[in-house]
């Protein structure tokens, strides 16, 4: 079957007749229609061949045969794009096949969305290789790579070495104090460093050891068998680690060593601005919220932002996903890709017919795809209202993500993980809790984290989850590109699709939403907050004395109650949807200060009389002129200068407090 559309021609098959498609639902949603071919991939090809002389973009609903279909478009039509989209397992091959043309709709339209382009940082390795060991695994190792990779072997001490027949390459003492780096740039610290007596007979013997060498290499490859040199170790580039105990294991690691030269190109998952980054101000410490997520370590504070290191970030994305001002922003894909595929998904659910509110289901492309697929061919399959979406990690979906899902009219919400996560997931379960609080308080369906490696538990878990009606009014709106323009729109849209929407919700503390309060008694208005504020939530008003808000601004990084010099402010996390339609709140205002002698506005009341009432004890400003002295910072700066030449003001004449130096005092003899 072909059906066109103003910007896209989509194909659909049976597959052998092994699964039937609803026509009726996916023309009403534009995805197809008219009747469907058996074998798109083999039989009916030339439907293929034709949708690509239309010159149109092209969806095909297969997966399986994507390389084939790929290969064809290169050779004949290399400018037309393609995008693929699976509903033979996650719909077809299910037990509730018959009712789900509204899910292969949705997932038609999604698949049809093209993601954003994405950097590449390209690593070189020169096969510079350190073997680290502590018996003959180790030696065997070396001799196996000798030839293909510039091999040294690393002894710990204590280790019982035979010597090698020949000196193929050096075998050295030492002990890994600390390492850094990842391929093609490791630097590593040794103690115990010594060299190989050539004369060791049975076993090798070393001389003298020394501490704190220095080396460096390509290509780090671990067989001691113990603690790992990084945190993840596994996703570290260039960090190869095996059993000496599991020959199969080291001779996996060999095989894959031997290939590790040349150049690797490696996406760059992060987009990082360190101009929207609320780390830090003037060397106060704001928003820390990334720095103990990375599992790598590839984040480090670095001035007033932080560093992400691309050459060792595995693109967990925990980073973008807790980051409140959009500094980290996932790209592969990025969120605004991922927020109108959900658009696409559920208004295509909707107008073919879909009756209830759907679930949507993130899952990555590794591990959720094929617990996905081995469901639908060895189980009963996905029900019909769960609609799989995919994404790189199920830990770059932040709250933007799944607040944007209830908004376009979501049921609920699952994510699909594995039962021993790769690493930590603490900063995904925050952004879930948030999400999943401020749903149930709006009516909305549940936030749901399932971990297993079982199908069987996976089906269970779905149809564990409550089944919801449909929204009377989902919301359709445009996601904006930027990530906290879209969390901000989300949030917004989640409450006013709402079954019960809410006007002030209390959030926990570290949410990136909430309210500044500041003590009128205590705030002079010296603006220090402005100044440091690293999102324009709080602004100054150059025409007088002033502090205005915007409250969906606001990412509760502390800056402003840090810098603050009279500890008068104090921040409450909280969703208050009626303060965001009030594009500035006014905090605290005072009428200007004006001079006393030329009477023009330059501070305030509260200000000066704060910094006379600190300086009425300073020996300056004691005995006869005191008081005339502190009436001058009552003026402003010109008529200040002024005062001070007319009274002739001289804080350093032979009655008054001075610093005394050598001078001062006579030395003997003079």
């Amino acid at each position: 079957m072909t059906q066109a559309t103003p910007a896209r021609t989509i194909l659909t098959c049976t597959c052998e007749g092994t699964m039937a498609l609803d026509e009726a639902s996916l023309a009403r949603a534009g995805c197809g229609g008219g009747g469907s071919v058996n074998q798109l991939c083999r039989a009916n090809l030339d439907h293929f061949r034709a949708a690509l002389a239309e010159g149109l973009p092209v969806t095909v609903t297969c997966t399986q045969e994507a390389p084939l279909f790929s290969e064809v478009a290169a050779d004949e039509a290399p400018d037309v794009p393609l995008a693929f989209a699976n509903i033979r397992e996650t719909a077809g091959w299910t037990a509730e096949a018959k009712t789900s043309g509204p899910k292969m709709a949705a997932m038609i339209a999604a698949a049809s969305i093209a993601p954003a382009p994405f950097g590449i940082t390209t690593l070189e390795s020169n096969g510079v290789t350190l073997i680290l060991g502590t018996d003959e695994t180790a030696i065997e190792a070396a001799t196996a790579l000798a030839e293909q990779l510039d091999i040294t072997v690393l002894i710990q001490p204590g280790s019982k070495v035979s010597p090698p027949r020949q000196t193929r390459f050096p075998v050295l003492q030492g002990q890994i104090r600390t390492a850094t780096g990842h391929l093609g740039a490791f630097e590593l610290s040794v103690d115990a460093y010594a060299v190989p007596s050539p004369s060791s007979r049975d076993v090798l013997s070393f001389g003298a050891a020394r501490d704190g060498a220095t080396s460096r290499a390509d290509i780090v490859i671990d067989l001691t068998g113990g603690t790992p040199l990084f945190a993840a170790h596994d996703l570290r580039p260039g960090y190869m680690r095996a059993d000496p105990r599991d020959p199969r294991a080291v001779a996996k690691l060999i095989s894959e060593a031997g290939q590790m030269v040349g150049e690797f190109d490696k996406p760059i998952f992060i987009n990082f601005r360190a101009d929207l980054c609320a780390h830090s101000r003037n060397g106060i410490t704001g928003c820390t919220r990334c720095l103990p997520l990375c599992p790598t370590g590839a984040i480090a504070p670095n001035g007033d932002s932080v560093e992400i290191g691309l050459a060792i970030c595995a693109g967990c994305g925990q980073c973008a996903a807790v980051c409140p001002t959009g500094a980290a922003s996932y790209a592969l894909p990025d969120v605004a890709t991922v927020a109108e595929r959900l658009r696409a998904a559920l208004q295509a659910w909707q107008a073919a017919g879909g009756t209830m509110a759907p679930v949507i289901l993130l899952h990555d492309a590794d591990h959720g795809m094929a617990l996905i697929e081995a469901s639908g061919r060895f189980g009963r399959g996905l029900p019909a209202h769960v609609i799989p979406l995919s994404l790189n990690e199920i830990t770059q979906a932040g709250p933007e993500i799944l607040a944007a899902a209830f908004a376009y009219g979501a049921g609920a919400v699952a994510l699909l993980g594995r039962a021993k996560p790769l690493h930590d997931v603490e900063g995904l379960r925050a952004g879930m809790a948030l999400v999943a609080d401020v749903a149930q308080a709006q009516g909305h369906g549940p936030v749901t984290l399932i971990e297993t490696d079982d199908p069987d538990a996976l089906e269970a878990a779905l149809d564990a989850l409550p089944r919801a009606k449909a929204l009377a009014a989902p919301s359709g709106f445009l996601p904006p590109t930027d990530k906290r323009g879209l969390l901000v729109m989300a949030f917004a849209e989640m409450n006013r699709a709402a079954p019960t929407p809410a006007e002030v919700l209390p959030l926990p503390k570290g949410a990136p939403f909430g309210q500044i309060a500041v003590d009128p008694e205590a705030c002079t208005l010296c603006q220090a907050c402005t100044g440091v504020c690293p999102t324009g939530a709080l602004l100054d008003n150059p025409e007088t004395p002033m502090l205005r808000f915007t409250q969906s601004a606001c990412v509760q990084c502390g800056l402003c109650a840090a810098t603050c010099p009279e500890d008068a402010i104090s921040l409450t996390p909280q969703l208050d949807f009626a303060a965001w339609d009030t594009p500035r709140q006014i905090l605290h205002e005072e009428p200007p200060f004006c001079c006393t002698r030329c009477d023009k506005p330059f501070a305030t009341r509260s200000g000066i009389e704060r910094v006379q009432s600190r300086l009425a004890d300073h020996w300056m400003f004691q005995g006869e002129d005191g008081e005339q002295r502190l009436s001058v910072l009552a003026m402003c700066e010109d008529c200040r200068v002024e005062e001070i030449v007319t009274q002739g003001f001289d804080p350093h004449d032979d009655t008054t407090r001075k610093v005394r130096t050598k001078a001062d005092y006579p030395t003997e003899g003079e």
